[in-house]
């Protein structure tokens, strides 16, 4: 497979060999991101985004690539991340497809992409890759460390592993560990795709695609992203205008089953296989009381921040509001000034990225503070 990687890319080499957590090192390893704003003489305004299992680098837009990102609307010029203040770096996850080191790339030792040799990738190690990349800037100490969904997993490992890395740490719809539920919905999208009968245990390519499998873990997951008080309010029981053909008894009949096949189709092709099921384990691995005999508050307790905002959806099905809750809670026993907010959004886990209404000012609220 293709990596897919943003025109704006700038790369930080790790250091090689680059330890994994679970065993085994990558030699000659990099991590994608890119930057808005600038750094101040005295390098405390930098803010670092880590993020959720499929995006790239590109947050928003910029004179490298003008193409707009992700999270257009949360960061920019006077946006609720205020790139006119703060220098914002953005890094794309260790393991993805889209330009940090991950199956998808070639391993330097045989010349041949990585497939299913690469090492087991844990959310440690791709904190551990973020915090390299933020020194290798020449940055310190951050302002504040960022993290929605599985970033808010990288970003409590990452305050977690390097103690005073940042001043300050925003929790978006992210958790300290991965419930039941989720892991039950990730096994079976991993399920669906080694099924596939074209997964063939990593080696396939461009002819010969688990385009299945990865359409069905997408349906699964986009399912998951929103919550069903918007299924209904956006779809109801509308009915598809045309009739169903007769070789298709079972085909798509309801305007919910056309969206969800739209969507799927339209990632299947800009997401590697193998990347998406090593970043769906990590987040099923990742626990932070493991290092605390178990106890997942002891665990944020020894993370040192000065303030913390914890923000979640109370439609959030995949990442609850309890676990926002939790993490506010266990980093307010550690001595930070911690709290906090829940929204009333209807759009569930993927609410941080289109309800800008409400995220946005609870984000920006929070930064005109620091």
């Amino acid at each position: 497979m293709t990596e897919f990687i943003p025109p704006g890319t700038r790369w930080a080499e790790l250091p090689s060999p680059f330890p994994m957590k679970r065993g085994g090192a990558l030699h000659g390893a990099r991590i994608a991101y890119e930057t808005w704003g600038r750094l101040d003489e005295a390098r405390d305004n930098a803010i670092l985004i880590v993020t959720g299992l499929s995006p790239d680098a590109h947050a928003a837009s910029s004179a490298q690539d003008p193409i707009p990102g992700w999270w257009q609307e949360m960061l920019g010029p006077g946006k609720p991340i205020d790139t006119d203040r703060w220098f914002v770096v953005c890094v794309n996850s260790l393991g993805s497809c889209k330009g940090s080191t991950g199956p998808a790339s070639v391993d330097p030792a045989t010349g041949e992409l990585y497939r299913l040799s690469f090492p087991d990738v844990s959310i440690e190690d791709i904190a551990d890759a973020a915090a390299h990349a933020v020194r290798g800037l020449g940055i310190a100490r951050l302002a504040c460390v960022i993290g929605n969904s599985m970033g808010g997993m990288t970003a409590l490992a990452l305050l977690h592993r390097c103690p005073g890395i940042s001043r300050a740490h925003i929790n978006i719809s992210g958790s300290a560990r991965a419930l039941p539920f989720s892991i039950a919905v990730r096994s079976l999208q991993r399920e669906a795709i080694r099924l596939d009968p074209n997964w063939n245990e990593g080696r396939y390519d461009e002819s010969t695609y688990p385009e299945s499998g990865m359409r069905i873990a997408r349906k699964l997951g986009v399912i998951t992203y929103r919550s069903a008080l918007e299924w209904d309010g956006r779809f109801g029981r509308v009915r598809l205008e045309s009739d169903r053909p007769d070789e298709e008894p079972f085909g798509l009949e309801f305007q919910v089953e056309s969206y969800l096949e739209g969507h799927a189709r339209r990632f299947v092709r800009r997401f590697d296989p193998n990347s998406y099921l090593y970043l769906s384990r990590s987040m099923d691995w990742f626990d932070l009381a493991e290092y605390a005999n178990g106890d997942v508050l002891a665990a944020l307790a020894q993370v040192r921040v000065e303030r913390a905002l914890a923000i979640g959806a109370r439609t959030d099905i995949l990442f609850p509001v309890e676990q926002q809750e939790e993490v506010a809670e266990g980093l307010a026993r550690g001595g930070a000034e911690s709290r906090f907010v829940g929204l009333e959004s209807p759009q569930g886990h993927d609410a941080f990225l289109v309800d800008m209404a409400r995220f946005g000012p609870a984000v920006g609220g929070f930064l005109e503070t620091l």
